[in-house]
């Protein structure tokens, strides 16, 4: 799975994208946003609130319960205002 973070995400994270390989009990986004957490200092404060953040799979925005899989493409960002 390719993973893209965003604007204050990325630098909370401290990574523009990695790339990682899903445990079995990861599933959903939700799943995925809490393993995520677990994974260092810096995702657990840039994903501390979801519902703050959008997330797009495959290039299209999805809810939590949207099924992921290795073959995704998962980006994470805030939401986008415009001006």
């Amino acid at each position: 799975m390719k993973l893209l973070y965003f604007s204050w995400v990325r630098e909370r994270v401290g990574l523009a994208e990695e790339d990682l390989q899903l445990p079995q009990t990861v599933n959903t986004v939700h799943e995925l946003l809490t393993w995520l957490t677990s994974q260092s200092q810096g995702h657990a404060l840039a994903l501390s609130d979801v519902n703050r953040l959008r997330i797009a799979v495959n290039q299209s925005y999805v809810q939590g319960s949207h099924e992921v899989s290795d073959d995704d493409e998962i980006a994470i960002f805030p939401p986008v205002t415009g001006g």
